[in-house]
């Protein structure tokens, strides 16, 4: 009789048929080992690792990020890119002139250099549109979170409030406040636009609490006798910030229209302040004759805003599990 071959740990003994040969195979023979094997030697995967690699192999996050980088330099060190003063190097006698050496935009009616004005009216809306985000993320995360997480009485004042906000436009409700503010600087601007855009985040901020707050390690974390505040914001606010971040990059540009809007209309910053609304609007008696004043400033406007809003496209795509592609 064949030798019986036990190769399997454990196996348990058998007795074969007379003239019957057993044969089991050895453990690793099947694969299973390397199928079930574990890398213990990799980093956790992660939500923010998965939506990091998934945006840089993107080409579209990379072209909004050049964008983005090269108007905050223009924004932070406008004197890299021009030696001359958007209001001092001016000069009646070249108004309304072509491009030449040095000034490849041409003149403006005034005199002045269309491309430092250009250069110089990027700091105007990007500092006011980078305030506003913030004060509107600080104000609607604030409002949000502790009307998702506590309910009650403040979920319904916060609820009624929000309602009451989203009834009036944000252009238009800043348009009333400008028209009565005396001081208009960057700041001023930034805070009328604050106090009519934080509703929206703060009403995604409460629904996305609203999810988090019944997940598993918030429930152990109460059975821990971590208190409420502290499990706030330390467990429900971090893993609410993906929808606050999409929000933010999206509304940022957003905003800047907003001020170039103001701007446009007389109500925003002061003349004396460079701006792209500010030129917009200063060009629009010379748009038949000549309409390069009026083309560099919006074409900055526009690539400006498109690069926000490319970068909040790809941060949703992103961050957002329903619109992830496994």
């Amino acid at each position: 009789m064949p030798e019986n071959r036990y190769d399997t740990p454990g196996a348990a003994a058998t007795t074969p048929r007379p003239g019957q040969e057993r044969y089991t195979a050895p453990f690793d023979e099947g694969g299973l080992g390397a199928v079930d094997a574990v890398r213990t030697d990799e980093a956790p995967t992660s939500l923010w690792r998965d939506s990091w690699h998934q945006m840089r192999s993107r080409p579209l996050f990379w072209v909004a990020g050049v964008i983005i980088v090269v108007v905050v330099l223009v924004a932070a060190f406008p004197s890299w890119f021009t030696s001359l003063d958007p209001r001092l190097d001016c000069n009646l006698s070249q108004a309304l002139g072509g491009p030449e050496a040095g000034h490849p935009f041409g003149f403006d009616r005034q005199g002045c250099d269309i491309y430092t004005r250009t250069i110089y009216g990027a700091r105007a809306s990007v500092v006011v549109g980078v305030l506003t985000t913030l004060m509107v993320v600080v104000i609607g995360t604030t409002m949000g979170s502790i009307a998702g997480y506590y309910g009650k009485w403040f979920d319904t004042i916060l609820s009624r409030t929000t309602d009451i906000f989203f009834a009036i436009p944000l252009v238009l409700g800043a348009i009333v406040i400008m028209s009565l503010s005396q001081n208009r600087t960057a700041f001023t601007v930034a805070f009328v636009l604050a106090v009519f855009g934080w509703p929206q985040i703060a009403r995604i901020t409460r629904g996305t609490v609203l999810s988090v707050k019944n997940n598993e390690y918030v429930t152990a974390a109460k059975s821990l006798g971590m208190g409420k505040g502290r499990i706030l914001l330390q467990h429900v606010l971090p893993n609410s910030a993906a929808p606050i971040i999409v929000y933010a990059t999206v509304a940022l540009g957003q905003f800047i229209v907003a001020e170039a809007t103001l701007s446009f209309l007389g109500i925003g910053l002061p003349p004396s302040t460079v701006s792209w609304g500010g030129d917009i609007s200063a060009a629009q008696s010379a748009i038949r004759t000549a309409p390069e004043i009026l083309l560099y400033p919006a074409a900055g406007l526009a690539i400006t805003v498109l690069g926000f809003m490319m970068m909040g496209d790809v941060v949703r795509d992103a961050l957002d599990p329903k619109a992830r592609k496994r």
